[in-house]
C-alpha cells in the first residue's frame, strides 16, 4: 500500500499487542478508534500494548474480512477537509483481525484473553435489543433465546461476550471494561443493561464476576464518515496512488468524550485528542441533541426532493434554514453547553460539516434505520417541547415527512425508491397500511413522546401529510421557514 501521497506507518507494527478487542469494525470504528489509537501509536511506545484486535460477527462482514485479512489490518484513512485539502493516512493500529463466521471460538479466546483489557463495540444504536416500549432488554428474541440455551455456542454479541467473559472469570484472567462506541445517550449504561441482563438470565454467578470486574464506561463519539460505494475505493485509490481494498474517508472533525471508568487500564488516548470526564451526559446530551437530530430532521425532506447527497443538500437555503432554525429555536433551550464549549460556534461548526462536500455524506445513509434513530434523537427533547407547549412546527414536518418517506417510496420527482429499515415489522407495516396517519404515531419508537394525545401536534402533523402529498415535501418546507 505504499504510496508518498500517503502518511505511512511509522512505527514497528510488529512490536505492537493488542489491548482491546473491538466488536463490529465498520466504517465510523476505523476512522475514529483506530485513528486515534494509531495517532497515540506513532507517538508513543510505551502505548504499544494497545494495538487493536477487530472482531466481525456477521455473515455480511466476509468481504471487509477477507479484504483485511489479505493487507493484514492495513487500510487507508482519507481525512477530508472542509478547506477542500485531503490528508491521508495508513492506519497500522489494527493488529489482526478474525471472524466469527469461520472462527467463533477465536472471538471468545480474545475476550478472555488477558492482555485484553478492554472489549469496545460498534453494533450501532438498534443492536443492544432494548425493547422500545418499556426499556428492558428482550429476553425474548429468538437468538437472545438460543444464545440463553446454548452458552458454548453463541450467535449474538451477548452470548460472546458472555462466554468470552466466563472463560476470563474461570481463567483468573483479570478485569475488562466493555467500552462502546454508539451513539446513543448514556451508551455505557444502556450497554450494562443489555449484557448484564443477558447474564444474569445466562449464568447469575457470572452476572455476580461482572459486577465487580467489568465496567461499561459512558462515551460520546462524532465523526462524519459516510458509506465506502464501489466507485468511492476506486476514487480514493486513484487520488492516494494505492491499491487499497478497504479504504475509508471521513471529515476533519473528530471528537471523544469519555467517562473514566476503566476497570484495568486504558490508553493514554488523551495525548491525542480524547478528552475523559467524570460526566459524559452534558456532551451527549448536546452531540446527540443537535448534531444527530438535525441530521435526521434534514434526512427525509432532503431525500423526498431529491437530494441524495448530504452537502448537496444543504446548499439548498430552504433545508439550511430549517436546520438551522431547528438547532437555535427548538433545540438550543434544552442544551446546556458543556465544558468550556461555545454553543454557538458548535452549531456553526455543525452546519459547515452537513456542507463539507469533500466529505459528501449519503443522505440515504441518514435516513437508514429511522425506527432505532427516533427514540435517541428526536423523543427525548420533543417530549419536553409537548410538555412545555413550545412550538412543534418542524418536528411535525419532520414526522409527516418520514411517514410520506416510509409508506409511498416515492420523492417529489417522481422516483422510487427502496427503503433501509431494520426494525420494520408488522406493526409497522399495518401503520402505514392505515388510512388513518395517526395510528403511524402509536408505533412503539415514538411512545415516549405520547404525540397521538397532543392536538398541536396532530393537527400539524396531519395538515403536513396532506401538503407533502398534494405539494411535495420541498414546496410544504417552504412554507413553515
Amino acid at each position: 500500500m505504499k504510496s508518498t501521497k500517503v502518511k505511512a506507518v511509522d512505527y514497528d507494527r510488529s512490536k505492537t499487542k493488542s489491548g482491546i478487542l473491538h466488536i463490529g469494525v465498520g466504517n465510523f470504528h476505523r476512522a475514529h478508534e483506530e485513528a486515534y489509537t494509531d495517532a497515540l501509536l506513532r507517538i508513543d511506545p510505551s502505548q504499544n500494548n494497545w494495538a487493536i484486535t477487530g472482531a466481525m460477527l456477521l455473515p455480511s462482514d466476509e468481504k471487509l474480512y477477507n479484504a483485511l485479512k489479505d493487507q493484514d489490518g492495513l487500510y487507508t484513512l482519507t481525512v477530508c477537509g472542509r478547506d477542500g485539502v485531503d490528508e491521508a493516512y495508513e492506519i497500522g493500529s489494527l493488529k489482526e483481525v478474525i471472524w466469527a463466521q469461520k472462527d467463533h471460538g477465536k472471538v471468545i479466546e480474545k475476550i478472555a484473553d488477558p492482555a485484553i483489557k478492554i472489549v469496545s463495540m460498534t453494533i450501532t444504536e438498534g443492536g443492544y435489543n432494548i425493547d422500545k416500549k418499556t426499556g428492558e432488554f428482550d429476553l425474548s428474541n429468538e437468538a437472545v433465546k438460543k444464545d440463553l440455551a446454548n452458552p458454548s455456542a453463541p450467535v449474538t454479541v451477548f452470548g460472546f461476550v458472555a462466554e468470552g467473559l466466563r472463560q476470563r472469570r474461570n481463567a483468573g484472567a483479570g478485569k475488562v471494561s466493555i467500552l462502546t462506541c454508539d451513539n446513543l445517550q448514556h451508551n455505557g449504561d444502556t450497554a450494562k443493561k443489555a449484557f448484564t441482563s443477558f447474564i444474569k438470565a445466562q449464568d447469575p454467578e457470572l452476572a455476580e464476576w461482572v459486577k465487580d470486574n467489568v465496567t461499561f464506561p459512558n462515551s460520546m463519539v462524532d465523526r462524519i464518515t459516510p458509506a465506502t460505494l464501489p466507485a468511492d475505493v476506486e476514487r480514493l485509490n486513484a487520488k492516494n496512488g494505492t491499491d487499497d481494498k478497504a479504504p475509508v474517508y471521513c471529515e476533519d472533525f473528530i471528537q471523544w468524550v469519555v467517562e473514566d471508568n476503566f476497570a484495568n487500564g486504558r490508553p493514554k488516548w488523551e495525548r491525542v485528542g480524547v478528552e475523559f470526564t467524570d460526566d459524559v451526559a452534558p456532551y451527549e446530551n448536546m452531540k446527540l441533541s443537535l448534531l444527530n437530530a438535525s441530521h435526521t430532521l434534514l434526512s427525509y425532506p432532503s431525500f423526498l426532493a431529491g437530494y441524495r447527497k448530504v452537502d448537496e443538500a444543504m446548499k439548498d437555503k430552504r433545508i439550511r434554514k430549517f436546520v438551522e432554525d431547528f438547532m437555535n429555536i427548538d433545540i438550543t433551550p434544552y442544551v446546556p453547553a458543556p465544558g468550556n464549549i461555545n454553543l454557538d460556534e458548535y452549531k456553526q461548526t455543525l452546519v459547515e460539516r452537513f456542507g463539507n462536500s469533500s466529505v459528501s455524506d449519503q443522505v440515504a445513509r441518514l435516513c437508514f434505520d429511522g425506527l432505532a434513530k427516533f427514540p435517541v434523537y428526536i423523543i427525548p427533547n420533543l417530549t419536553k417541547m409537548v410538555k412545555d407547549g413550545k412550538d412543534l412546527t418542524r418536528v411535525a414536518y419532520l414526522f409527516a415527512s418520514y411517514y410520506d418517506y416510509l409508506k409511498y417510496k416515492t420523492d417529489d420527482k417522481g422516483d422510487k425508491y427502496e427503503i433501509a429499515e431494520p426494525w420494520m415489522d408488522a406493526a409497522v407495516e399495518k401503520a402505514l397500511a392505515s388510512n388513518d396517519p395517526l395510528d403511524f404515531l402509536d408505533l412503539p419508537a415514538f411512545a415516549g413522546a405520547d404525540l397521538r394525545n397532543s392536538k398541536p401536534f396532530t393537527d400539524l402533523y396531519l395538515k403536513f401529510v396532506k401538503e407533502i402529498r398534494d405539494k411535495g415535501a420541498m414546496a410544504t418546507l417552504e412554507t413553515i421557514i
